[in-house]
């Protein structure tokens, strides 16, 4: 199972290590904030896609590489990440995705999805003035993650710190084309729950193991912490970087 520590060398920061997120005071958003604040998600959107070109320009680090090799040599039977940034699946490799995607956009009325690059064409329709900025200053951006690439911090679910006066007022959400509902990116926000046939696919891959390894991950999230807690008599092993 990996964490957010196996892509920070690709560019993509993390939340807890001491240069992560939360050492700046950062809060992500929460599940209910979400759903409940047109504001917040308006906020997130903007930012999300202000960081959308330099977040996919990330590539697989080592780690990502040598478990893909590992996969294909049979001596890794099953891979779960918490991580949202598909460099997994670029190295390779076909984990289970604890936590979801930012890849894929879902409908939270109806249900409906569609892929990310869909809905950032539908934003930048919506919104053209303003993508058009953003694009610019994203020209001749340095490697993912650097701070100087568009003069904004990268988070680690991709998206940037923008200045609210950028977005509060002229920046406009696509809703859903089948029922009109609130889109929503395929991810488990904090105080949300992993859904249950995912969680329970984790959870069998864990107690059908003879060994798990850890890498990148604090297990500080109840739906990592439970896998690793449940099995007895394993040969377990944590990687930190």
């Amino acid at each position: 199972m990996t964490g957010a520590g196996i892509s920070t060398e690709s560019g993509i920061p993390d939340y807890r290590s001491p240069n992560g997120a939360y050492s700046t005071g950062f809060k992500p958003i929460t599940h209910q904030e979400f759903v409940r604040s047109i504001r917040a998600r308006r906020r997130y959107w903007a930012r999300s896609y202000a960081g959308w070109r330099r977040f996919t320009a990330a590539q697989p680090g080592p780690g990502h590489i040598s478990l893909a090799a590992l996969e294909k040599v049979g001596r890794i039977n099953f891979m779960i990440t918490q991580n949202v940034d598909r460099l997994h699946h670029r190295a390779g490799s076909n984990p289970l995705e604890l936590h979801g995607t930012v890849y894929s956009v879902i409908c939270l009325d109806c249900g409906s999805s569609l892929c990310r690059n869909e809905f950032q064409d539908q934003v930048k329709a919506l919104n053209p003035k303003w993508a058009t900025a953003i694009e610019n200053l994203n020209i001749g951006s340095p490697t993912p993650g650097s701070d100087k690439s568009i003069g904004m911090k990268q988070r680690p679910d991709g998206d940037v710190e923008i200045d609210e006066k950028f977005w509060e007022e002229d920046f406009h959400i696509p809703p859903c084309r089948k029922c009109n509902g609130v889109l929503k990116p395929d991810v488990v926000f904090f105080g949300d729950n992993v859904p249950k046939d995912r969680a329970d696919e984790a959870m069998e891959a864990a107690k059908g193991c003879d060994a798990f390894l850890i890498l990148g991950s604090s297990l500080m999230t109840m739906s990592a912490f439970r896998l690793v807690r449940y099995p007895t008599g394993l040969l377990m092993k944590e990687v930190r970087q």
